[in-house]
């Protein structure tokens, strides 16, 4: 599993063709890919890392504090374009992605593993398999990715 987050000064998800938005300020943007093989532990351990990673800065300016201290939102993204693989020809494979249906189940633990670690009102998320308009306003700019220890 992956998770590619943004420390955020805000960010919104439109989805395309519905006037569903839904929008955060200060916090995580997290776009998350979900491999072929990955386990319930594997979606537990980046979920709670992406949760207690200390990223934000502390009154000395330091990355010291993790979400929580900062009363932080996130907006969860499905992505499965996170497992492109790239090392032959052209144009992407994305064999090692889950297939959708298992993605999804992943993808909705993934949220409530967030939302029980944060609060469930902090937690916003895209549409999975939909076509979205993500605005990302990153703030640093922090990206970090997280990967499982498989």
């Amino acid at each position: 599993m992956r998770a590619l987050m943004q420390r955020v000064s805000k960010g919104a998800v439109t989805i395309r063709g519905q006037n569903i938005r839904n929008e955060i300020g200060k916090g995580l943007v997290i776009l998350l890919g979900v491999r072929e093989g990955d386990t319930f532990e594997d979606l537990v351990f980046v979920a709670d890392k992406c949760c207690n990673l200390r990223i934000f800065s502390d009154e000395n300016d330091k990355m010291n504090l993790a979400l929580k201290d900062v009363n932080g939102e996130v907006l969860i993204i499905s992505q499965f374009t996170l497992y492109g693989d790239t090392r032959k020809g052209n144009r992407p494979s994305f064999t090692d992605s889950a297939k959708p249906e298992i993605a999804e189940d992943f993808y909705n633990k993934f949220m409530q593993r967030v939302k029980e670690n944060i609060g469930e009102e902090k937690v916003k998320s895209g549409e999975f398999g939909a076509m979205m308009d993500v605005e990302i306003f990153n703030d640093g700019p922090v990206t970090i990715l997280v990967e499982s220890k498989a």
